[in-house]
């Protein structure tokens, strides 16, 4: 299993243009800790929404890779995305679930990944055409190139270990980040 924020890390060096949707919880503190920028869109409070938020940005920015990281907790609270994503068929959608076998926001208890479910395999089931699982660097290394450049939708699992880094919370406002994101996303009129 590999370090969560070095992986999240690797992912991000590589985004270029793309918007990122973080999902509750420690996947929005990895993206803030190693890469806050206007060009993400961070939830708060929206348990199961984050590969659906992705969804509807991908479809409004047809020309822009959406990028979704999220968590295994997060994405098994809103499963029915999965179906939605794959009957949607976007071609510049990925989620990356930071899969750590727990449900980090209340209290670490195992999730249902730590009891043999697969979401890749999930995903593949609903019609994504690349659905995949990385617990190694390498595998890791191997799989970025189909997050920002291959047909999606595309699904990758990271199996990361049940840690917690230092937690590092970017600004909680949800309308200073909507107009944020926004702003940086379609000009400074838009957040008239």
């Amino acid at each position: 299993m590999l370090d969560r924020r070095d992986a999240v890390a690797a992912i991000l060096r590589r985004r270029g243009r793309a918007l990122v949707v973080t999902g509750l919880g420690s996947p929005t503190w990895d993206v803030a800790a190693v890469a806050d920028s206007p060009h993400n869109f961070y939830l708060w409070g929206a348990m199961g929404g984050a590969a659906v938020v992705g969804l509807g940005l991908a479809l409004a920015q047809p020309s822009r890779r959406v990028l979704v990281l999220t968590g295994d907790g997060e994405l098994l609270m809103g499963l029915g995305s999965l179906a939605t994503i794959g009957a949607e068929r976007p071609p510049n959608l990925s989620v990356v679930v930071l899969d750590n076998e727990r449900y980090g926001e209340t209290g670490m208890q195992a999730s249902h990944t730590a009891r043999g479910v697969d979401l890749a395999a999930m995903a593949r089931a609903a019609g994504f055409p690349a659905a995949s699982t990385a617990a190694t660097a390498e595998e890791l290394d191997a799989a970025l190139p189909a997050l920002y450049g291959g047909a999606g939708p595309v699904l990758l699992v990271v199996k990361v270990l049940a840690t917690q880094p230092p937690v590092r919370v970017p600004l909680r406002d949800g309308t200073h980040i909507k107009n944020r994101f926004r702003e940086a996303l379609l000009g400074p009129q838009a957040s008239g």
